[in-house]
């Protein structure tokens, strides 16, 4: 490892009965760097995820996160070193507006508990905090607005902005655009694009033109196994991904 690699996995396997979900993985992710993740489907990238945010544990390898190995390390307790993962820290609270929603993700990561709701609301300090994030993920026009109320896109820039009110070191996005469309989709990459030097960030997503505009490198998964690891333009001329997942068409494009 680098002295600025945050993330490290080193021959990470998941198997499930007969079928082999991640072959001995080798990743890389480097501090300040939105790094994509990307293959069929079926190609491991979830699996991989899960792995790495703890929600499975690996059959073999191991996994380093901020000099730490966290192989063994309970979810909660990664996300409390720095590891977030947007749809994992909480799923959003439609009956409560997008302010409250944010200001009970401080709460958590605070250590506080999320009961006794009068003394939460005259915690001034915390509100604060939370209207930041708010602003800072592009929905301070809807502060006051129910999470339920919002569209689909505004309520994944809010899953967004409860993970970063966890303060994360590295955020683990899986498809953030799924569902989205063209608008949508662009005010998602805009904010991801923001968000570049203030979060490191790991991401899964299909939408491939989001892929090349965010990504400094990108890792290609195909059966579970890497098969090529770079920047965007080494990946388009990569002849294994060409034919694997990009079609000769998409990557000369």
């Amino acid at each position: 490892m680098t002295h600025s690699t945050l993330l490290h996995v080193d021959g990470l396997a998941k198997h499930f009965g007969g079928l082999t979900a991640t072959d001995h993985v080798h990743l890389e992710v480097v501090a300040g760097e939105i790094h994509a993740l990307i293959g069929p489907n079926g190609a491991g990238k979830t699996t991989l995820i899960h792995l790495i945010s703890g929600a499975l544990a690996p059959n073999a390898g191991r996994i380093h996160f901020d000099g730490m190995d966290v192989t063994h390390m309970p979810m909660h307790a990664r996300v409390a070193h720095g590891l977030a993962r947007s749809f994992q820290i909480t799923s959003i609270f439609a009956r409560l507006s997008v302010l409250d929603n944010i200001a009970l993700a401080v709460q958590a990561h605070a250590g506080r508990s999320l009961n006794f709701w009068q003394p939460a609301r005259r915690d001034t300090e915390r509100y604060a905090n939370a209207a930041e994030v708010v602003e800072r993920v592009g929905l301070a026009p809807q502060i006051h607005r129910l999470a339920g109320a919002l569209s689909h896109g505004a309520q994944r820039q809010l899953e967004v902005g409860l993970a970063l009110a966890t303060r994360p070191k590295l955020l683990l996005l899986d498809e953030p655009m799924a569902g989205m469309g063209p608008d949508e989709s662009e005010r998602m990459v805009s904010l991801l694009q923001s968000l570049r030097g203030e979060a490191t960030i790991l991401l899964v997503e299909h939408d491939m033109n989001a892929v090349f505009r965010l990504a400094d490198r990108i890792t290609v998964l195909v059966y579970g196994r890497v098969i090529a690891c770079g920047t965007p333009d080494d990946i388009r001329a990569h002849p294994e991904v060409r034919l694997a997942y990009l079609g000769d068409e998409e990557a000369a494009a």
